[in-house]
């Protein structure tokens, strides 16, 4: 049986792993649909393409510390919090719908309702996290905030080119 640090040291690499599959996942639907986006009329205020890349890699790589951080407050405790590991799970697949429903299908309409939902799912796993690990809720403050961004982008986008 591995010693705790090494199941903690799996379990990040688990956790990354599982953001990175989300973000590479996406990151393979987007340049197919990059003449597309690039053809949208974008607000003057619309981030550089080149942002988008790192600023989610370093989004996810906090998602992923943060959702660590709150498995490892249940291994001290010898059981799985699973409201707030789940809420994380619902945040994931929310990131990866929205880059298919967006890039993918290039639906922006369906995009927005995913947004929006996608944002509730970070408050709400926000919440479940500070009940058993503050900094780990803090981690995804960033996401929040990027996702808000996201949305009234989004919906600009939409309304603009509907």
């Amino acid at each position: 049986m591995p010693s705790r640090p090494a199941t903690r040291a799996l379990a990040l690499a688990g956790s990354l792993g599982a953001a990175g599959a989300v973000a590479g996942t996406g990151a393979l639907t987007t340049p197919r649909s990059i003449r597309w986006y690039r053809s949208l009329d974008k607000p003057w205020w619309t981030p550089p393409e080149a942002a988008f890349g790192p600023v989610w890699s370093v989004l996810y790589a906090a998602q992923a510390v943060s959702a660590w951080l709150v498995w490892r407050e249940d291994d001290d405790r010898d059981r799985v919090d699973v409201p707030a590991l789940s809420s994380y799970t619902v945040m994931l697949g929310l990131n990866l719908a929205w880059t298919l429903l967006f890039f993918g299908l290039r639906r922006p309409a369906l995009a927005l309702v995913d947004c929006c939902v996608l944002w509730l799912a970070i408050a709400v796993t926000m919440r479940e996290f500070a009940r058993r690990h503050r900094f780990a809720a803090a981690l995804l403050l960033p996401s929040l905030c990027w996702v808000s961004l996201a949305t009234v982008l989004n919906a600009t986008i939409w309304w603009r080119n509907r």
